[in-house]
């Protein structure tokens, strides 16, 4: 079992930053796939970016260029680092962590953090 609680998020105007965090209650280093998802009202939950125990990462593509996800296994800590942002990337924000993260959800969920862009 592991817990996950994002922070970071927050209102925005369009083309700003923000940097969100997922801190996991145990070692990261033996997870295989950490990633984030986001909802937006009346959406699916899409996936948005992933990274493995390698390093390898995938991005959906309307955030190619713009966000950038890495992982610090010292801090059990996974990051998504977010700019040029557009309101259309107004969602719920969700940390996930499994087996794999880039094609199907992972078993493990935090409880989400709230990202408004404002045009």
């Amino acid at each position: 079992q592991v817990q996950l609680v994002e922070s970071g998020g927050g209102l925005v105007q369009a083309g700003g930053s923000l940097r969100l965090s997922c801190v996991a209650s145990r070692s990261i280093f033996r997870i295989n796939a950490m990633g984030w998802y986001r909802q937006a009202p009346g959406k699916k939950r899409e996936l948005v970016a992933a990274i493995t125990s390698g390093g390898s990462t995938n991005y959906a593509d309307s955030v190619k260029g713009r966000f950038t996800i890495s992982r610090d296994n010292a801090k059990n800590t996974v990051y998504l680092q977010m700019n040029i942002l557009k309101p259309e990337d107004t969602a719920v924000y969700y940390c996930n962590a499994g087996s794999v993260v880039a094609i199907s959800p992972g078993a493990y969920w935090g409880q989400g953090t709230q990202v408004t862009v404002s045009s």
